[in-house]
């Protein structure tokens, strides 16, 4: 089992920024990768980013340039910085932790709303 707890949500207005936190139990080096999700009512929760434990990095179109995602060096944080926010960013932020079994862990998620 992993434990991932996101924060750093919260209400900014559009054009602002946030970053997000995800702290997890079990270290992103006996991971295939971390990552970071979103999700609207109604909708299917969307990738916005991965990095593994080579700090290497993926990114969904929509949010490249905008956002950074990144880890300390333990591997047990990882972080979303979000830049120039938008009003359809506003969204639930879920953490993912892709073991190398392939089971995929989620953290609870953290509210993102951004006001035009």
């Amino acid at each position: 089992q992993v434990q991932l707890v996101e924060s750093g949500g919260g209400l900014v207005q559009a054009g602002g920024s946030l970053r997000l936190s995800c702290a997890a139990s079990r270290s992103i080096f006996s991971a295939n990768a971390m990552g970071w999700y979103r999700q609207v009512p109604g909708k299917q929760r969307e990738f916005l980013a991965s990095i593994s434990g080579d700090g290497s990095s993926n990114y969904e179109d929509s949010v490249k340039g905008r956002f950074t995602i990144s880890r300390d060096t333990a591997g047990k944080m990882i972080y979303l910085q979000m830049n120039s926010l938008k009003a359809e960013d506003t969204a639930v932020y879920y953490c993912s932790f892709n073991s190398i079994w392939g089971q995929v862990y989620w953290g609870q998620g953290t509210q993102v709303t951004v006001s035009s």
